[in-house]
């Protein structure tokens, strides 16, 4: 390995502070208290934003980057790593927020988008990104802007894991479909994903992304996270789930654990003992088109 390709910023680095997550839970957070919570349950890094996706849903409007204060004092609460979200293709927030020192940016469809055609180009900025996806032609065009962590999209702020099960499932099914494939069938492959050749190629060979993918949306019980991972997720994300359950501090720390154990029922029969009342939620079902988050992006 070249010393040169170790400087701060690289595709390299980059990606391998993300792979450092993996196995691991990443929290929503509002505040400073709430960080301390996530850390003091496991979470391998929490996520700075303005309220959790169930109140973002819940308040309609514009929903924006988190105050740059509480960001610094939620990185000043807790020594894990302290990632926030920005707009889809807004990148004027992204350098704020590379400005204040977050350790990883989140271009996410929470928020409201900034830009319907662009998604920013990533690979301008030192700090890694993480984007959503639905689908294995929507990461791989992520991952070619530059994100150094892919999550499923799901349908955030809803309590009901169902989409992202169908996500994890539909990408985890497109990846081992590549597989047989010839090199004229993997161009044809490439044309139909909208994504460049060389990274189809890279992911059939791999049998998986060359970035970790994690499960996002809708997580809210510890079931729920083991359940992604056995699907084949590298790690969780969880908002709404933990601070919108009766008990918070129980509740992450047995998602938490549920990651660390999501192949042992034994464990997990443990775990899931008296937590309380998980999040209330509602059932992604009965969404409308213009209420879903996950459509946001491309």
């Amino acid at each position: 390995m070249k010393l040169e390709e170790l400087r701060y910023g690289t595709e390299l680095i980059k990606r391998g502070f993300a792979s450092m997550q993996k196995g691991g839970v990443i929290m929503d957070v509002t505040s400073a208290e709430q960080a301390e919570i996530a850390e003091a349950a496991g979470a391998v890094a929490v996520m700075a934003l303005h309220a959790v996706p169930a109140d973002i849903r819940a308040a309609g409007g514009v929903a924006r980057m988190a105050d740059p204060q509480k960001i610094l004092e939620i990185m000043d609460a807790v020594s894990i790593p302290v990632m926030a979200k920005v707009r889809i293709g807004h990148f004027v927030e992204a350098e704020i927020l590379e400005a204040l020192g977050v350790d990883m940016i989140d271009e996410s469809e929470v928020l409201t988008p900034a830009d319907v055609q662009h998604h920013i180009d990533k690979k301008q900025f030192t700090v890694p990104f993480v984007c959503g996806a639905r689908d294995l032609g929507e990461a791989l065009r992520r991952i070619d802007e530059g994100a150094a962590m892919i999550r499923t999209k799901g349908e955030a702020g809803t309590g009901d894991v169902v989409e992202a099960v169908r996500h994890m499932r539909l990408i985890q099914g497109e990846i081992r479909g590549l597989a047989a494939l010839t090199q004229e069938e993997l161009r044809l492959a490439a044309r139909r994903l909208e994504a460049p050749l060389s990274l189809v190629e890279e992911t059939a060979r791999l049998q998986r992304l060359p970035v970790v993918n994690f499960a996002a949306g809708g997580v809210a019980t510890p079931a729920d996270a083991a359940l992604l991972m056995r699907l084949g997720a590298d790690g969780v994300f969880v908002g709404s789930g933990i601070f919108k359950s009766e008990h918070p501090e129980r509740m992450a720390a047995a998602i938490v654990e549920a990651v660390h154990h999501y192949d042992d029922p034994q464990t997990l029969a443990e775990v899931s003992k008296g937590l309380g009342e998980p999040m209330r939620g509602i059932s992604a079902r009965t969404l409308s088109e213009q209420e879903a988050l996950q459509t946001r992006g491309w």
